[in-house]
């Protein structure tokens, strides 16, 4: 696959059987800015290795170590018409929603800048590995807007209520450290490493059954949008879906037998 704004690569250091691939932000002169361009291949990109087999653990990165992205491309935006933004941003829902909704685990691996739609891609992601001179912001409503990539949802769900409201309010700037504090980000790495040590997370996810990864991924998801016991259902739901299969049977084997497990993503 290959697109104007965008790379797919295999995660430097591992084998294609590993099932770890990168998708590069791939305009570092713009700090990696989302413009049109970007919104058509990231839609079509996402949409194309969700049914990549054997593809078990997606990164998303951006090019260089000045930043993740700068968000929506501004310069790009003057002058748009009203229609002409609507049109776009549909193409912007629909990439960043594919990111949030991919069947398999995404690790968002930051560095530098990631404000606007930058810092929603990131939260859209399961989880975010950061370099401590990373720095976010969702500074929408200095430009007359209001977040509308799901950073308002994404930010309230992981900051809690009461700061998810100062920063969207605001405008502000926020740091890695914070952002490790607050809930945002999972991990704190040196400048340059993010992707490295988000590579080294998937490496351990990889270890896991698929199919189990896949389930707990959807039911983690699904279920935390809504209350306990209906969560719990769907907790269960995916569970009794595990229980015949083949990866089941084989983990409890490989587990008395004191081997790895050899799965068949069945």
């Amino acid at each position: 696959m290959e697109f104007e704004t965008l790379r797919i690569e295999y995660a430097p250091g591992t084998d294609p059987g590993d099932g770890i691939r990168v998708l590069v932000l791939n305009r570092p002169e713009a700090l990696n800015a989302m413009n049109t361009q970007m919104f058509h291949d990231m839609r079509e990109a996402v949409h194309q290795l969700a049914f990549e087999e054997g593809l078990r653990v997606l990164i998303v990165r951006g090019e260089g170590e000045r930043a993740f992205s700068a968000g929506g491309d501004l310069k790009e935006r003057k002058g748009m018409s009203d229609d002409t933004w609507r049109r776009q941003h549909q193409l912007a829902e629909e990439g960043l929603l594919a990111i949030k909704d991919f069947p398999q685990p995404v690790i968002a691996a930051v560095e530098g800048v990631a404000h606007g739609g930058g810092c929603e891609l990131a939260l859209m992601c399961d989880f975010i590995i950061a370099s401590r001179e990373a720095h976010f912001a969702q500074p929408e409503v200095k430009r007359g807007i209001m977040p509308g990539g799901g950073g308002i949802q994404n930010l309230v769900r992981a900051a809690g209520m009461r700061r998810a409201k100062q920063l969207i309010f605001t405008g502000d700037r926020f740091s890695a450290e914070e952002a490790a504090r607050w809930g945002v980000v999972n991990e704190l790495v040196d400048r340059g490493q993010a992707l490295s040590a988000a590579i080294a997370v998937a490496r351990r996810i990889v270890e896991a059954a698929p199919m189990s990864v896949r389930y707990a991924k959807l039911a983690a998801s699904r279920g935390g949008e809504v209350d306990f016991h209906t969560g719990y259902m769907f907790d269960l739901a995916a569970y009794n879906v595990l229980v015949p299969s083949h990866d089941r049977l084989e983990g409890v084997v490989a587990f008395n037998e004191k081997r790895k497990p050899r799965w068949t993503n069945r």
